[in-house]
Protein backbone atom coordinates (compact mmCIF):
# COMPACT_ATOMS: atom_id res chain seq x y z
CA UNK A 1 0.00 0.00 0.00
CA UNK A 2 1.05 3.56 -1.04
CA UNK A 3 2.20 5.46 2.56
CA UNK A 4 0.08 8.07 3.73
CA UNK A 5 0.46 11.12 5.78
CA UNK A 6 -1.12 10.38 9.50
CA UNK A 7 -4.18 12.27 9.24
CA UNK A 8 -2.63 14.68 12.35
CA UNK A 9 0.33 15.49 10.19
CA UNK A 10 -1.73 18.48 8.48
CA UNK A 11 -2.33 21.94 8.90
CA UNK A 12 -5.52 23.88 7.10
CA UNK A 13 -5.67 26.84 4.92
CA UNK A 14 -8.58 28.38 3.23
CA UNK A 15 -10.24 31.44 2.01
CA UNK A 16 -13.87 31.12 3.70
CA UNK A 17 -15.44 29.12 0.74
CA UNK A 18 -13.37 26.01 0.85
CA UNK A 19 -9.66 24.68 2.36
CA UNK A 20 -6.79 22.98 1.90
CA UNK A 21 -4.71 20.36 3.90
CA UNK A 22 -0.87 20.65 3.82
CA UNK A 23 0.47 18.04 5.03
CA UNK A 24 4.19 18.54 7.27
CA UNK A 25 6.35 16.90 4.53
CA UNK A 26 4.82 20.45 2.46
CA UNK A 27 2.03 18.37 0.08
CA UNK A 28 -1.49 19.17 -0.36
CA UNK A 29 -3.24 16.20 -0.66
CA UNK A 30 -6.72 17.89 -0.43
CA UNK A 31 -8.24 20.61 -2.26
CA UNK A 32 -11.84 20.99 -3.59
CA UNK A 33 -11.78 24.00 -5.73
CA UNK A 34 -14.84 27.21 -4.91
CA UNK A 35 -16.34 25.24 -2.49
CA UNK A 36 -16.38 22.71 0.38
CA UNK A 37 -18.55 20.14 -1.46
CA UNK A 38 -17.01 20.86 -4.71
CA UNK A 39 -15.23 18.01 -6.82
CA UNK A 40 -11.69 17.56 -5.40
CA UNK A 41 -8.87 18.49 -7.47
CA UNK A 42 -6.28 17.39 -5.00
CA UNK A 43 -7.53 14.21 -2.70
CA UNK A 44 -3.95 12.40 -2.61
CA UNK A 45 -5.60 11.70 1.16
CA UNK A 46 -8.25 9.65 -0.19
CA UNK A 47 -6.16 7.41 -2.45
CA UNK A 48 -1.95 8.99 -2.72
CA UNK A 49 -1.67 7.33 -6.35
CA UNK A 50 -4.97 8.61 -8.17
CA UNK A 51 -6.07 11.52 -6.14
CA UNK A 52 -3.66 14.12 -7.15
CA UNK A 53 -1.58 16.22 -5.13
CA UNK A 54 0.79 19.58 -5.12
CA UNK A 55 3.89 18.63 -3.46
CA UNK A 56 6.41 22.01 -2.61
CA UNK A 57 9.33 20.34 -0.13
CA UNK A 58 13.07 21.01 0.63
CA UNK A 59 15.23 18.30 -0.39
CA UNK A 60 18.41 19.31 1.74
CA UNK A 61 16.58 19.72 4.98
CA UNK A 62 14.57 16.79 5.97
CA UNK A 63 13.52 17.00 9.79
CA UNK A 64 10.18 19.30 9.63
CA UNK A 65 8.17 21.23 11.54
CA UNK A 66 5.26 23.50 10.96
CA UNK A 67 3.69 26.43 13.09
CA UNK A 68 0.76 28.97 11.79
CA UNK A 69 2.29 32.83 11.87
CA UNK A 70 0.65 34.49 15.03
CA UNK A 71 -3.32 35.28 14.83
CA UNK A 72 -3.46 33.83 11.50
CA UNK A 73 -4.43 30.83 9.67
CA UNK A 74 -0.96 31.50 7.15
CA UNK A 75 0.87 28.22 7.68
CA UNK A 76 4.56 28.17 7.53
CA UNK A 77 6.37 24.76 6.99
CA UNK A 78 9.96 25.02 8.18
CA UNK A 79 12.68 22.14 7.02
CA UNK A 80 15.29 22.03 9.13
CA UNK A 81 18.64 20.25 8.09
CA UNK A 82 22.38 20.67 8.96
CA UNK A 83 23.53 22.61 5.98
CA UNK A 84 20.25 24.58 5.25
CA UNK A 85 16.30 25.32 6.27
CA UNK A 86 14.07 26.14 3.54
CA UNK A 87 10.41 27.19 4.53
CA UNK A 88 7.25 27.27 2.83
CA UNK A 89 4.49 29.80 3.00
CA UNK A 90 0.79 28.59 2.48
CA UNK A 91 -2.30 30.59 2.63
CA UNK A 92 -5.58 31.37 0.93
CA UNK A 93 -6.80 35.03 0.41
CA UNK A 94 -10.50 35.11 2.32
CA UNK A 95 -13.31 35.99 0.76
CA UNK A 96 -14.49 38.94 2.25
CA UNK A 97 -16.96 41.97 1.74
CA UNK A 98 -13.91 43.83 0.59
CA UNK A 99 -13.44 41.32 -2.06
CA UNK A 100 -15.29 41.65 -5.35
CA UNK A 101 -14.45 38.76 -7.05
CA UNK A 102 -13.54 35.14 -5.54
CA UNK A 103 -10.23 34.23 -5.94
CA UNK A 104 -10.07 30.60 -5.78
CA UNK A 105 -6.21 31.21 -5.20
CA UNK A 106 -3.71 28.94 -3.39
CA UNK A 107 -0.48 30.71 -3.04
CA UNK A 108 2.62 29.12 -2.18
CA UNK A 109 6.00 30.98 -1.33
CA UNK A 110 9.66 28.70 -0.68
CA UNK A 111 12.62 30.36 0.06
CA UNK A 112 15.89 29.64 2.05
CA UNK A 113 16.55 30.53 5.46
CA UNK A 114 19.62 29.75 5.87
CA UNK A 115 22.26 27.96 3.73
CA UNK A 116 22.00 26.60 0.17
CA UNK A 117 18.25 25.25 -0.19
CA UNK A 118 17.44 22.62 -2.87
CA UNK A 119 13.63 22.28 -3.13
CA UNK A 120 11.22 19.75 -5.31
CA UNK A 121 7.78 21.07 -6.92
CA UNK A 122 5.27 18.25 -7.96
CA UNK A 123 2.10 19.39 -9.18
CA UNK A 124 -0.16 16.28 -10.53
CA UNK A 125 -4.05 17.28 -10.19
CA UNK A 126 -6.61 14.81 -10.64
CA UNK A 127 -10.00 16.45 -11.48
CA UNK A 128 -13.43 15.54 -9.97
CA UNK A 129 -11.93 12.88 -7.87
CA UNK A 130 -9.80 11.87 -10.74
CA UNK A 131 -12.34 10.80 -12.73
CA UNK A 132 -11.91 13.00 -15.40
CA UNK A 133 -8.94 12.93 -17.37
CA UNK A 134 -7.19 16.52 -17.93
CA UNK A 135 -4.16 17.69 -20.53
CA UNK A 136 -1.35 19.80 -18.97
CA UNK A 137 0.72 22.82 -20.93
CA UNK A 138 3.41 24.05 -20.16
CA UNK A 139 3.53 27.98 -20.79
CA UNK A 140 6.60 30.03 -21.58
CA UNK A 141 6.65 33.49 -18.69
CA UNK A 142 3.42 31.84 -16.95
CA UNK A 143 3.83 28.26 -15.67
CA UNK A 144 1.66 25.34 -16.22
CA UNK A 145 -1.98 24.85 -17.41
CA UNK A 146 -4.13 22.11 -16.54
CA UNK A 147 -7.40 21.57 -18.30
CA UNK A 148 -10.26 18.88 -18.14
CA UNK A 149 -14.27 19.07 -18.79
CA UNK A 150 -14.72 19.61 -15.27
CA UNK A 151 -12.25 23.14 -15.50
CA UNK A 152 -9.29 24.20 -15.50
CA UNK A 153 -6.47 25.56 -13.17
CA UNK A 154 -2.82 27.66 -13.81
CA UNK A 155 0.10 27.14 -11.56
CA UNK A 156 1.77 30.75 -12.09
CA UNK A 157 5.82 30.39 -11.48
CA UNK A 158 8.63 31.66 -12.39
CA UNK A 159 10.75 28.03 -11.51
CA UNK A 160 10.77 26.24 -14.99
CA UNK A 161 8.85 23.41 -15.04
CA UNK A 162 8.70 20.35 -17.21
CA UNK A 163 5.58 17.44 -17.64
CA UNK A 164 6.02 14.21 -15.59
CA UNK A 165 4.68 11.28 -16.42
CA UNK A 166 1.57 11.62 -14.31
CA UNK A 167 -0.23 14.25 -16.43
CA UNK A 168 1.29 17.03 -13.75
CA UNK A 169 4.18 19.03 -13.77
CA UNK A 170 7.41 19.28 -11.68
CA UNK A 171 10.83 21.26 -10.89
CA UNK A 172 13.97 21.10 -8.94
CA UNK A 173 15.30 24.22 -7.98
CA UNK A 174 17.99 25.87 -5.74
CA UNK A 175 17.68 29.16 -3.70
CA UNK A 176 20.50 30.40 -2.00
CA UNK A 177 20.52 32.22 1.30
CA UNK A 178 17.73 34.83 1.23
CA UNK A 179 16.26 34.00 -1.95
CA UNK A 180 12.36 32.95 -2.26
CA UNK A 181 10.21 31.51 -4.85
CA UNK A 182 6.60 32.35 -5.20
CA UNK A 183 3.74 30.12 -6.61
CA UNK A 184 -0.40 30.79 -7.40
CA UNK A 185 -2.62 28.26 -8.10
CA UNK A 186 -6.04 29.61 -9.51
CA UNK A 187 -8.86 27.58 -10.06
CA UNK A 188 -10.40 28.98 -13.90
CA UNK A 189 -7.53 31.44 -13.85
CA UNK A 190 -6.42 33.28 -16.68
CA UNK A 191 -3.40 32.12 -18.64
CA UNK A 192 -1.02 35.52 -17.16
CA UNK A 193 1.78 35.67 -15.75
CA UNK A 194 2.63 36.00 -11.99
CA UNK A 195 2.99 39.72 -11.33
CA UNK A 196 5.48 41.17 -9.57
CA UNK A 197 4.67 42.00 -5.94
CA UNK A 198 1.47 40.43 -6.45
CA UNK A 199 2.08 37.24 -3.32
CA UNK A 200 3.66 40.10 -0.90
CA UNK A 201 0.11 42.22 -1.12
CA UNK A 202 -1.90 38.52 -0.81
CA UNK A 203 -0.19 38.18 1.94
CA UNK A 204 -0.71 41.24 3.91
CA UNK A 205 -4.09 41.23 3.07
CA UNK A 206 -4.68 37.93 4.17
CA UNK A 207 -2.53 38.08 7.20
CA UNK A 208 -4.32 41.82 8.20
CA UNK A 209 -7.32 39.87 7.55
CA UNK A 210 -7.14 37.31 10.45
CA UNK A 211 -5.56 39.02 13.21
CA UNK A 212 -8.10 41.98 13.19
CA UNK A 213 -10.56 39.13 13.03
CA UNK A 214 -9.13 37.42 15.99
CA UNK A 215 -8.61 40.45 17.84
CA UNK A 216 -12.59 40.68 18.33
CA UNK A 217 -12.51 37.93 20.59
CA UNK A 218 -12.88 38.93 24.47
CA UNK A 219 -11.22 35.65 25.72
CA UNK A 220 -8.22 36.09 27.70
CA UNK A 221 -7.90 33.35 29.93
CA UNK A 222 -5.69 30.51 31.04
CA UNK A 223 -6.00 29.04 27.59
CA UNK A 224 -6.24 31.92 25.14
CA UNK A 225 -3.54 30.69 22.42
CA UNK A 226 -5.16 27.58 22.70
CA UNK A 227 -9.04 28.87 22.54
CA UNK A 228 -8.44 31.47 19.56
CA UNK A 229 -6.91 28.84 17.48
CA UNK A 230 -10.42 26.47 18.08
CA UNK A 231 -11.74 30.29 16.80
CA UNK A 232 -9.26 30.40 13.76
CA UNK A 233 -10.89 27.40 12.62
CA UNK A 234 -14.67 27.66 13.01
CA UNK A 235 -13.92 30.61 10.88
CA UNK A 236 -12.35 28.56 8.39
CA UNK A 237 -15.10 26.01 8.19
CA UNK A 238 -17.71 29.02 7.47
CA UNK A 239 -19.06 29.51 3.93
CA UNK A 240 -18.85 33.18 3.60
CA UNK A 241 -21.52 33.30 0.81
CA UNK A 242 -24.43 32.37 3.22
CA UNK A 243 -22.92 32.06 6.36
CA UNK A 244 -23.38 27.99 6.92
CA UNK A 245 -20.84 26.10 8.56
CA UNK A 246 -19.30 22.83 7.50
CA UNK A 247 -18.73 19.93 10.15
CA UNK A 248 -15.63 19.53 9.02
CA UNK A 249 -13.88 20.19 5.46
CA UNK A 250 -13.51 16.23 4.36
CA UNK A 251 -15.14 13.59 3.12
CA UNK A 252 -14.49 9.82 4.22
CA UNK A 253 -11.52 9.79 6.41
CA UNK A 254 -12.00 6.75 8.71
CA UNK A 255 -13.37 6.61 12.49
CA UNK A 256 -11.77 3.36 11.93
CA UNK A 257 -8.65 2.39 9.91
CA UNK A 258 -10.18 -0.12 7.36
CA UNK A 259 -13.55 0.08 8.72
CA UNK A 260 -16.43 1.14 7.07
CA UNK A 261 -18.00 4.12 8.77
CA UNK A 262 -16.73 6.67 6.74
CA UNK A 263 -18.58 9.76 5.84
CA UNK A 264 -19.21 13.07 4.10
CA UNK A 265 -19.25 15.87 6.56
CA UNK A 266 -18.55 18.57 3.97
CA UNK A 267 -21.90 20.06 4.91
CA UNK A 268 -24.07 22.14 7.65
CA UNK A 269 -25.75 20.20 9.93
CA UNK A 270 -28.26 22.41 12.06
CA UNK A 271 -26.78 21.21 15.23
CA UNK A 272 -23.53 21.78 14.03
CA UNK A 273 -23.40 25.38 13.24
CA UNK A 274 -26.17 25.78 15.95
CA UNK A 275 -23.32 24.61 18.39
CA UNK A 276 -21.07 26.64 16.62
CA UNK A 277 -22.57 29.94 16.66
CA UNK A 278 -22.50 29.71 20.53
CA UNK A 279 -19.04 29.24 20.81
CA UNK A 280 -18.17 31.94 18.52
CA UNK A 281 -20.91 34.39 20.50
CA UNK A 282 -19.28 32.84 23.41
CA UNK A 283 -16.02 34.70 22.47
CA UNK A 284 -17.70 37.99 20.75
CA UNK A 285 -17.82 37.10 17.17
CA UNK A 286 -21.40 38.23 16.61
CA UNK A 287 -21.07 38.63 12.55
CA UNK A 288 -20.89 35.15 11.97
CA UNK A 289 -24.47 34.68 14.63
CA UNK A 290 -25.54 37.21 12.33
CA UNK A 291 -25.12 35.32 9.08
CA UNK A 292 -25.86 32.19 10.30
CA UNK A 293 -29.06 33.44 12.00
CA UNK A 294 -29.55 34.96 8.45
CA UNK A 295 -28.88 31.28 6.69
CA UNK A 296 -31.73 29.69 9.39
CA UNK A 297 -34.79 31.85 8.23
CA UNK A 298 -33.92 31.06 4.75
CA UNK A 299 -34.21 27.62 5.67
CA UNK A 300 -37.32 27.95 7.41
CA UNK A 301 -38.64 29.71 4.39
CA UNK A 302 -38.00 26.06 2.17
CA UNK A 303 -39.35 23.99 5.29
CA UNK A 304 -42.26 21.56 4.69
CA UNK A 305 -45.09 20.70 6.01
CA UNK A 306 -44.42 16.82 5.92
CA UNK A 307 -40.82 16.80 6.64
CA UNK A 308 -40.33 20.54 8.06
CA UNK A 309 -36.40 21.57 8.05
CA UNK A 310 -33.89 19.18 7.28
CA UNK A 311 -30.86 17.96 9.41
CA UNK A 312 -28.29 19.26 7.23
CA UNK A 313 -27.70 21.13 3.94
CA UNK A 314 -25.55 21.58 1.17
CA UNK A 315 -23.39 24.96 1.70
CA UNK A 316 -26.12 27.30 -0.74
CA UNK A 317 -29.07 25.67 1.12
CA UNK A 318 -29.37 22.52 -1.37
CA UNK A 319 -31.22 19.66 0.60
CA UNK A 320 -30.58 16.94 -2.11
CA UNK A 321 -27.03 14.98 -1.05
CA UNK A 322 -27.40 11.82 -2.41
CA UNK A 323 -24.85 9.53 -0.67
CA UNK A 324 -22.19 7.79 -3.86
CA UNK A 325 -19.89 5.17 -3.33
CA UNK A 326 -16.55 6.42 -5.26
CA UNK A 327 -14.89 2.67 -6.00
CA UNK A 328 -12.28 3.76 -8.16
CA UNK A 329 -10.67 5.43 -4.78
CA UNK A 330 -8.83 3.10 -2.36
CA UNK A 331 -9.58 5.38 1.02
CA UNK A 332 -6.99 6.43 3.29
CA UNK A 333 -4.74 3.79 4.12
CA UNK A 334 -7.08 1.49 1.97
CA UNK A 335 -10.36 2.18 4.28
CA UNK A 336 -12.57 1.70 1.88
CA UNK A 337 -15.72 3.11 0.95
CA UNK A 338 -14.62 6.75 0.03
CA UNK A 339 -18.46 8.49 0.02
CA UNK A 340 -19.56 11.67 -1.19
CA UNK A 341 -23.29 12.64 -0.15
CA UNK A 342 -24.86 11.93 2.85
CA UNK A 343 -27.95 9.87 3.38
CA UNK A 344 -27.88 11.18 6.66
CA UNK A 345 -30.05 14.49 5.23
CA UNK A 346 -32.93 11.77 5.18
CA UNK A 347 -32.82 11.27 8.64
CA UNK A 348 -35.21 12.60 11.67
CA UNK A 349 -33.40 13.74 14.10
CA UNK A 350 -35.51 15.91 16.84
CA UNK A 351 -32.67 17.07 18.96
CA UNK A 352 -31.99 19.31 16.24
CA UNK A 353 -34.85 22.19 17.01
CA UNK A 354 -33.55 22.45 20.67
CA UNK A 355 -29.80 23.18 19.49
CA UNK A 356 -31.31 25.77 17.24
CA UNK A 357 -33.85 27.18 19.82
CA UNK A 358 -30.80 27.57 22.28
CA UNK A 359 -28.63 29.49 20.19
CA UNK A 360 -31.51 31.63 18.83
CA UNK A 361 -32.33 32.41 22.64
CA UNK A 362 -28.28 33.20 22.99
CA UNK A 363 -28.26 35.03 19.81
CA UNK A 364 -31.33 36.86 21.28
CA UNK A 365 -29.90 38.31 24.28
CA UNK A 366 -27.10 40.39 22.63
CA UNK A 367 -28.80 41.27 18.98
CA UNK A 368 -33.12 40.93 19.12
CA UNK A 369 -34.22 38.53 16.38
CA UNK A 370 -36.38 39.89 13.87
CA UNK A 371 -40.29 39.45 13.50
CA UNK A 372 -39.51 37.09 10.23
CA UNK A 373 -37.13 34.72 11.58
CA UNK A 374 -39.58 34.26 15.02
CA UNK A 375 -42.53 33.46 12.45
CA UNK A 376 -40.35 30.70 10.92
CA UNK A 377 -39.16 29.33 14.09
CA UNK A 378 -42.84 29.38 15.36
CA UNK A 379 -44.06 27.07 12.59
CA UNK A 380 -41.70 25.03 13.49
CA UNK A 381 -42.73 24.51 16.97
CA UNK A 382 -45.76 23.80 15.50
CA UNK A 383 -44.32 20.61 13.74
CA UNK A 384 -42.16 19.60 16.58
CA UNK A 385 -44.91 20.04 18.69
CA UNK A 386 -46.73 17.23 16.61
CA UNK A 387 -44.31 14.61 16.37
CA UNK A 388 -41.82 15.03 19.95
CA UNK A 389 -42.90 11.71 20.94
CA UNK A 390 -42.34 9.82 17.70
CA UNK A 391 -38.92 7.74 17.28
CA UNK A 392 -35.69 9.38 15.14
CA UNK A 393 -32.16 8.42 14.71
CA UNK A 394 -31.52 10.73 16.81
CA UNK A 395 -27.96 13.13 17.27
CA UNK A 396 -25.32 10.20 16.75
CA UNK A 397 -27.35 9.59 13.38
CA UNK A 398 -27.77 5.96 13.70
CA UNK A 399 -28.46 3.40 10.70
CA UNK A 400 -30.54 1.53 13.04
CA UNK A 401 -33.81 0.48 14.06
CA UNK A 402 -34.93 4.35 15.01
CA UNK A 403 -36.27 5.01 18.90
CA UNK A 404 -37.15 7.42 21.29
CA UNK A 405 -33.83 8.66 22.30
CA UNK A 406 -33.15 10.86 25.83
CA UNK A 407 -31.08 13.04 24.24
CA UNK A 408 -33.93 13.92 21.52
CA UNK A 409 -36.64 14.51 24.29
CA UNK A 410 -33.92 16.31 26.39
CA UNK A 411 -33.58 18.96 23.21
CA UNK A 412 -37.15 18.82 22.71
CA UNK A 413 -37.68 20.51 26.48
CA UNK A 414 -34.34 22.93 25.21
CA UNK A 415 -36.77 23.62 22.51
CA UNK A 416 -39.76 25.10 24.33
CA UNK A 417 -38.47 26.03 27.37
CA UNK A 418 -36.22 28.76 25.33
CA UNK A 419 -39.36 29.45 23.02
CA UNK A 420 -41.17 30.77 26.09
CA UNK A 421 -38.29 31.85 27.81
CA UNK A 422 -37.46 34.32 24.32
CA UNK A 423 -41.25 35.36 23.69
CA UNK A 424 -41.75 36.41 27.34
CA UNK A 425 -38.42 38.07 27.18
CA UNK A 426 -39.32 40.24 23.86
CA UNK A 427 -43.27 39.84 24.04
CA UNK A 428 -43.38 38.05 20.97
CA UNK A 429 -46.67 36.28 19.91
CA UNK A 430 -46.73 32.80 20.90
CA UNK A 431 -48.53 29.92 22.48
CA UNK A 432 -46.65 30.23 25.50
CA UNK A 433 -48.94 27.94 27.51
CA UNK A 434 -49.15 25.31 25.31
CA UNK A 435 -45.36 25.27 24.87
CA UNK A 436 -45.14 25.07 28.99
CA UNK A 437 -47.09 22.01 28.87
CA UNK A 438 -44.98 20.62 26.08
CA UNK A 439 -41.63 21.29 27.47
CA UNK A 440 -43.07 19.82 31.12
CA UNK A 441 -44.62 16.97 28.85
CA UNK A 442 -40.81 16.52 27.21
CA UNK A 443 -39.30 16.60 31.05
CA UNK A 444 -41.60 14.48 32.78
CA UNK A 445 -40.25 11.68 29.99
CA UNK A 446 -36.85 12.17 30.39
CA UNK A 447 -37.19 11.71 34.06
CA UNK A 448 -39.89 8.97 34.51
CA UNK A 449 -39.21 6.88 31.25
CA UNK A 450 -35.13 7.54 30.96
CA UNK A 451 -34.08 7.05 33.91
CA UNK A 452 -32.98 3.38 35.06
CA UNK A 453 -32.97 3.31 39.33
CA UNK A 454 -31.03 0.20 39.30
CA UNK A 455 -28.39 1.11 37.40
CA UNK A 456 -28.18 4.55 38.63
CA UNK A 457 -28.53 6.71 35.37
CA UNK A 458 -30.04 8.08 32.32
CA UNK A 459 -30.18 5.34 29.52
CA UNK A 460 -29.84 6.05 26.19
CA UNK A 461 -33.51 5.47 25.65
CA UNK A 462 -36.09 4.05 27.18
CA UNK A 463 -35.41 0.37 27.90
CA UNK A 464 -32.10 0.45 26.84
CA UNK A 465 -29.25 -1.04 28.94
CA UNK A 466 -26.56 1.97 27.10
CA UNK A 467 -24.75 4.57 28.07
CA UNK A 468 -24.84 8.10 26.12
CA UNK A 469 -22.45 10.47 26.51
CA UNK A 470 -24.47 12.87 24.85
CA UNK A 471 -26.31 13.32 28.13
CA UNK A 472 -23.26 14.85 29.65
CA UNK A 473 -24.89 18.04 28.07
CA UNK A 474 -28.11 17.81 31.18
CA UNK A 475 -26.08 20.65 32.89
CA UNK A 476 -24.75 22.66 30.41
CA UNK A 477 -28.32 23.32 29.10
CA UNK A 478 -29.82 23.91 32.36
CA UNK A 479 -32.66 20.65 32.33
CA UNK A 480 -30.55 19.78 35.55
CA UNK A 481 -28.67 21.40 38.41
CA UNK A 482 -25.06 20.24 37.94
CA UNK A 483 -25.41 18.59 41.35
CA UNK A 484 -28.57 17.04 40.77
CA UNK A 485 -28.34 13.29 42.51
CA UNK A 486 -29.42 12.02 39.33
CA UNK A 487 -27.09 13.60 36.86
CA UNK A 488 -23.88 13.14 39.46
CA UNK A 489 -24.63 9.60 39.27
CA UNK A 490 -25.03 9.91 35.41
CA UNK A 491 -21.82 11.48 35.36
CA UNK A 492 -20.34 8.77 37.57
CA UNK A 493 -21.81 5.89 35.60
CA UNK A 494 -20.39 7.14 32.39
CA UNK A 495 -16.94 7.91 34.01
CA UNK A 496 -16.80 4.37 34.81
CA UNK A 497 -18.13 2.70 31.82
CA UNK A 498 -17.30 4.92 28.82
CA UNK A 499 -14.18 6.98 29.97
CA UNK A 500 -10.68 5.52 29.39
CA UNK A 501 -8.35 8.33 31.22
CA UNK A 502 -9.41 11.51 29.75
CA UNK A 503 -10.89 10.10 26.95
CA UNK A 504 -14.79 9.57 25.85
CA UNK A 505 -16.52 7.41 24.19
CA UNK A 506 -20.04 8.05 22.55
CA UNK A 507 -21.71 5.01 23.90
CA UNK A 508 -20.40 1.00 23.45
CA UNK A 509 -20.16 -0.56 20.52
CA UNK A 510 -23.13 -2.92 21.13
CA UNK A 511 -24.63 -3.10 17.53
CA UNK A 512 -27.41 -1.14 18.20
CA UNK A 513 -26.49 1.91 15.50
CA UNK A 514 -27.01 -0.80 12.68
CA UNK A 515 -23.25 -0.50 11.36
CA UNK A 516 -20.65 -2.88 11.89
CA UNK A 517 -16.67 -2.45 13.22
CA UNK A 518 -15.64 0.08 15.82
CA UNK A 519 -14.64 3.68 16.00
CA UNK A 520 -12.45 5.53 18.13
CA UNK A 521 -12.99 7.73 21.64
CA UNK A 522 -15.05 10.69 20.35
CA UNK A 523 -13.19 14.15 21.27
CA UNK A 524 -16.54 16.43 21.11
CA UNK A 525 -17.55 13.95 24.46
CA UNK A 526 -14.27 14.51 25.94
CA UNK A 527 -14.81 18.16 26.11
CA UNK A 528 -18.51 17.98 27.29
CA UNK A 529 -16.95 15.32 29.77
CA UNK A 530 -14.42 18.83 30.97
CA UNK A 531 -18.06 20.73 31.11
CA UNK A 532 -20.07 18.30 32.73
CA UNK A 533 -17.26 17.73 35.79
CA UNK A 534 -16.61 22.20 35.99
CA UNK A 535 -19.97 22.53 36.73
CA UNK A 536 -20.28 19.65 38.93
CA UNK A 537 -17.55 21.52 41.46
CA UNK A 538 -15.14 18.70 40.29
CA UNK A 539 -12.49 21.43 38.76
CA UNK A 540 -9.58 19.39 40.11
CA UNK A 541 -10.36 16.64 38.06
CA UNK A 542 -11.95 19.07 35.06
CA UNK A 543 -8.43 20.35 34.63
CA UNK A 544 -6.47 17.80 34.44
CA UNK A 545 -8.71 15.76 31.79
CA UNK A 546 -8.89 19.13 29.71
CA UNK A 547 -5.34 19.47 29.97
CA UNK A 548 -4.48 15.78 28.96
CA UNK A 549 -6.96 16.57 26.64
CA UNK A 550 -4.63 18.93 25.45
CA UNK A 551 -1.98 16.84 24.55
CA UNK A 552 -4.37 15.37 21.61
CA UNK A 553 -4.17 18.55 19.96
CA UNK A 554 -1.79 17.87 16.62
CA UNK A 555 0.86 20.36 16.41
CA UNK A 556 -0.40 23.11 15.07
CA UNK A 557 -3.40 22.69 17.61
CA UNK A 558 -6.04 20.74 15.67
CA UNK A 559 -8.55 18.26 16.27
CA UNK A 560 -10.01 15.50 14.19
CA UNK A 561 -13.54 13.91 14.99
CA UNK A 562 -12.03 10.95 17.01
CA UNK A 563 -8.99 9.59 18.80
CA UNK A 564 -7.76 6.28 18.01
CA UNK A 565 -5.69 4.01 20.21
CA UNK A 566 -2.46 5.25 20.24
CA UNK A 567 -3.66 8.70 19.99
CA UNK A 568 -3.99 9.00 16.34
CA UNK A 569 -6.38 11.09 14.73
CA UNK A 570 -9.39 9.27 13.29
CA UNK A 571 -12.76 10.53 11.14
CA UNK A 572 -12.73 13.53 9.64
CA UNK A 573 -10.54 16.80 10.30
CA UNK A 574 -10.44 19.27 11.41
CA UNK A 575 -14.27 18.95 13.08
CA UNK A 576 -15.96 22.25 14.08
CA UNK A 577 -17.72 20.13 16.93
CA UNK A 578 -14.11 19.35 19.36
CA UNK A 579 -13.24 22.65 18.54
CA UNK A 580 -16.59 24.20 19.63
CA UNK A 581 -16.76 21.88 22.41
CA UNK A 582 -12.88 22.87 23.82
CA UNK A 583 -13.71 26.54 23.56
CA UNK A 584 -16.95 25.99 25.64
CA UNK A 585 -15.43 23.35 28.49
CA UNK A 586 -12.22 25.79 28.10
CA UNK A 587 -14.18 29.33 28.92
CA UNK A 588 -16.75 27.39 31.42
CA UNK A 589 -13.37 26.19 33.32
CA UNK A 590 -11.31 29.15 33.42
CA UNK A 591 -14.83 30.76 35.28
CA UNK A 592 -14.84 28.23 37.63
CA UNK A 593 -11.13 28.49 38.57
CA UNK A 594 -10.78 32.11 39.33
CA UNK A 595 -8.41 34.31 38.43
CA UNK A 596 -4.97 32.66 37.63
Amino acid sequence: MTAYLPIEEHGIIGDLRTTALVGTDGTIDWYCPGRFDAPSLFAGLLDARRGGSFSLSCRTAVRPKQLYLPDTNILLTRFLGAEAVGEVVDFMVPETSSVAVPRDLLVRRASAVRGRATFELSCRPAFDYGRVSHSVDVVEGVGAVFRSAAGSCVLRTSVPLKVDDGGGVEATFVLDEGEGVDLELEWRGEVRPLEPGQTERHFEETSQFWQQWVAQSRYRGRWRETVQRSALTLKLLVYHPTGALVAAPTTSLPEELGGTRNWDYRYAWLRDAAFTTYALMTLGFLDEAAAFMDWIQQRCETATRERDVMIMYAVDGGEHLPETVLDHLEGYRGSAPVRIGNNAVGQRQLDVYGELMDSVWLYNREVPISYDLWTGLSKRLDWLAQHWQEPDEGIWEVRGPRQRFTYSALMTWVAFERAGRLARDRGLPAPVSKWRKLAGAAYRFVQDECWDPARGAYMMHPGSTALDASLLCMPLVKFSGPTDPRFLSTLDRIGEQLVSDSLVHRYAMTGHDGLTGTEGTFNLCSFWYVEALTRAGRTREARMVFEKMLTYANHVGLYAEEIGPSGEALGNFPQAFTHLALISAAVNLDRALGVS
